[in-house]
């Protein structure tokens, strides 16, 4: 460990730190536009200046290392002369749009204006115009006037996903990204490239015009689309969730997600929400309160035999713990529905796994405690036809889409007696359930997730978007003829309810 003084603050550094990550070890602010910790170092945004004690010029933060007994820092008048000055150069060309611009509120340049400009332009010619709303393909579009050529996303093509799309064209004042040949930007991790824009210059189509910045709130949790378990921030308000950005975990993701993952949210909003239970009375579907539907349910299940109960890997551990105890109480068959197993050994060799469940381990693991083996589906159809099972509850899967054959596999399990289907989506086709019940999505509950090299990562309940919406442990609860006042109650504050639902 290296020794240095950051703005009069002593800080150690590994030996090999650069200034810039020196500054960032001190939590100390520092203007900088190339630099991403992800990406190599480039050296051209010039903003990170820095003054090291006995050196007589300024020096970029970025690509300096640290010296044993440095003395730095970003506060002089001489940094601060500098930094504007540079600061003036990108803002030579760069549109006044911010009113309409979707990075207003989170743009770099806005903030190093306040703090480092606040001057008057000493620029009499013409801004240089470029191109703008360029089309880069079902997920960005490109602002060229607005970007200062800072790299980063031409460095995320070439050394992340390894796709090479971006490059920058042109000379001097006429440079600009763009993509080699007008190639549209599809590769799956494209959205990151929005991310680390410290402009509006690369916008996203899903988020473009949806919301300003200032009116989201947002929490930290677990991406449920695949077995990587990705570290994410979800941004929301009263309407519902925007949008999803992933945050740093050096374990899992990296500083990185897959553009697949950044869809998972609208599942949970509550446009695609399973909203009440309903009941299937011979062919006619009445809706009743959640809470109903389970004691109605659980005082079925305590009186039936021939019980069987389907998981999937999209629950948390602490809900396998729960509905296992209650299951093996009942003497219930358990059984395993695997979404396409012969693929989840796949890789893209980034992020991506065929896994597409956040806590098949975790779920394992649960079976293993219980001394339980799960049987597989095709057990269960046969034991349907025999009339051994006479009772089906499934505990369905979160994400639908990620469950190719769910017609099919609803259709044979509908074949039993009774069938009490457990979902947080909607779907016209499980109106067809003796009954369904709705089911709490990965934003609305708390617990535990383990990921497929075993890594136990906490999921947060951050937002209640279906106020009816149970989780499986308070399912076993209502199931058991209990109330649930009282029960699991968060010891952190309650979040607040979206939409009146």
């Amino acid at each position: 460990m290296l020794k240095c003084t950051i703005n009069g603050k002593e800080v150690q550094v590994k030996a090999g730190a650069t200034i810039i990550e020196a500054y960032m070890e001190a939590k100390e602010n520092i203007a900088h536009y190339c630099w991403h910790p992800g990406l190599s170092i480039a050296g051209v945004c010039r903003m990170c200046m820095v003054e090291i004690e006995g050196n007589p010029r300024l020096q970029i933060a970025c690509n300096t290392k640290v010296a044993e007994g440095m003395k730095i820092n970003n506060t002089s008048a001489k940094v601060k002369e500098s930094v504007e000055w540079t600061l003036g150069f990108h803002l030579i060309n760069h549109p006044l749009d911010c009113p309409i611009c979707d990075q207003a509120g989170e743009c770099g340049l806005q903030e190093y204006y306040m703090s480092y400009g606040k001057y008057n332009p000493g620029m009499a010619e013409q801004k240089v115009k470029k191109n703008k709303v360029v089309d880069l393909g079902s997920k960005i579009v490109l602002d060229s006037e607005r970007c200062i050529l800072c790299d980063r996303c031409v460095r995320f093509t070439s050394e992340v996903s390894k796709t090479n799309e971006f490059g920058i064209f042109n000379r001097g004042d006429h440079a600009e990204i763009g993509t080699v040949d007008g190639m549209p930007v599809e590769n799956n991790y494209a959205l990151n490239v929005v991310d680390i824009c410290p402009v509006g210059a690369l916008t996203s189509k899903d988020f473009r015009f949806k919301q300003r910045v200032w009116y989201l709130k947002e929490f930290e949790t677990v991406c449920n689309g695949c077995s990587t378990g990705c570290n994410i921030k979800v941004h929301f308000n009263e309407n519902g969730l925007y949008r999803v950005k992933p945050v740093h975990n050096e374990a899992v993701n990296g500083y990185w997600m897959c553009d697949q993952g950044r869809d998972l949210y609208k599942f949970a909003n509550k446009e695609f929400r399973q909203i009440k239970a309903t009941k299937n009375e011979n062919g006619h579907v009445v809706t009743l309160s959640a809470g109903a539907a389970a004691k109605e349910v659980g005082a079925m299940l305590n009186k039936s035999s021939g019980l069987a109960l389907v998981l999937t890997g999209q629950y948390t551990s602490e809900e396998y713990n729960s509905i296992l105890s209650y299951a093996k109480n009942l003497s219930a068959e358990i059984y395993y529905w695997k979404n396409n197993p012969e693929s989840w050994d796949e890789f893209d060799g980034i992020l991506y796994r065929g896994d597409h469940n956040p806590n098949t381990k975790g779920l394992e693991l649960e079976l293993s405690s219980a001394g339980i083996k799960a049987k597989d589906l095709k057990d269960l159809y046969s034991a349907i036809e025999s009339g051994k099972v006479k009772t089906v509850v499934v505990a369905a899967p979160e994400v639908q889409k990620n469950y190719e054959n769910l017609e099919e596999v609803f259709n044979k399990l509908n074949k039993a007696d009774q069938l009490i289907w457990l979902t947080s989506g909607r779907n016209d086709l499980f109106e067809k359930a003796n009954y369904v019940i709705p089911m709490k999505s990965f934003t609305e509950k708390k617990g535990t997730f383990v990921n497929h090299k075993g890594i136990e990562q906490k999921i947060s309940k951050g937002v209640t978007i279906v106020s009816e919406s149970l989780s499986l442990s308070e399912i076993v609860e209502l199931f058991k003829g209990n109330d649930l006042v009282g029960f699991n109650i968060p010891t952190y504050e309650r979040p607040q309810l979206l939409g009146g639902v």
